[in-house]
């Protein structure tokens, strides 16, 4: 018999989501985002293989998450701070549907614990403590090792800047932690969780705040990039059918 190719797989096609706002404002933050944290985030995603990725942010038409750009995304990163009251309820709607009935990824980041989507995900207030001045010293510690997140990391990785985020995190018990945070004000945090919503996958990574060059450690790209990888939808979600069921239908 003569052999046969095998079928290519396709990429993963990943959305960095961004709102863009800080960079704009922020001398500071554009100083070490000059481009964006959105393509900080993008930039160790993109060349990796079997990876396909995309960018979109705040301002653009429908928050750059149309129909469209949706159905063209199997796992959506996000990154949100000082305007999560300006995202559409459309469009929170739509990634809540994308997520929970078709299976697309959710990688939520750092400050978008707050965001009216992982909020809705998670049924509660998302809320946490926090301190941004002084910087603290961020030590994260692998708490499940072998977890695909945490692929190619040390068992802990130092962070000298960071902003503080301490319990409680008002988040539903996760399905796995594999991160924990300590900090030099003796505060600790779960930094690295994941849950199930209906057919998709979340996951939540605490670093990332904006003054501080944290998404262009390689530490942090490789668990963003593990994240992705984890996250993507493995098979097609069947559709299903909801509603009445009359008798009869047996052997139909």
């Amino acid at each position: 018999m003569p052999d046969t190719e095998p079928t290519p797989t396709p990429p993963i096609r990943v959305t960095v989501w961004h709102e863009f706002r800080h960079e704009k404002t922020n001398p500071r933050v554009a100083e070490v985002y000059p481009h964006g944290m959105h393509e900080a985030i993008a930039a160790g995603l993109r060349g990796k293989p079997g990876l396909s990725v995309a960018t979109a942010t705040l301002d653009e038409h429908e928050a750059g998450l149309t129909e469209e750009r949706l159905g063209q995304t199997d796992v959506l990163t996000w990154w949100g701070h000082m305007a999560h009251s300006d995202v559409q309820d459309l469009v929170v709607e739509r990634v809540y549907n994308r997520v929970v009935r078709q299976g697309m990824g959710l990688v939520v980041l750092h400050s978008g614990h707050f965001s009216k989507v992982f909020r809705k995900l998670m049924g509660t207030t998302c809320d946490l403590k926090w301190r941004v001045d002084p910087p603290s010293k961020e030590t994260l510690w692998v708490t499940r090792p072998g977890h695909p997140i945490v692929q190619h990391v040390d068992d802990h990785l130092v962070l000298e800047q960071e902003e503080m985020y301490s319990e409680f995190f008002d988040v539903p018990e996760p399905e796995s932690t594999f991160l924990i945070s300590s900090f030099d004000g003796g505060e600790v945090f779960r930094s690295g969780m994941t849950w199930t919503r209906g057919a998709g996958k979340i996951a939540y990574l605490r670093p990332g705040h904006e003054t501080y060059p944290t998404y262009h450690n390689p530490a942090i790209q490789q668990m963003i990039e593990n994240a992705v990888r984890w996250a993507a939808p493995t098979l097609p979600t069947a559709p299903h059918t909801f509603g009445r069921r009359d008798l009869g239908w047996v052997g139909k």
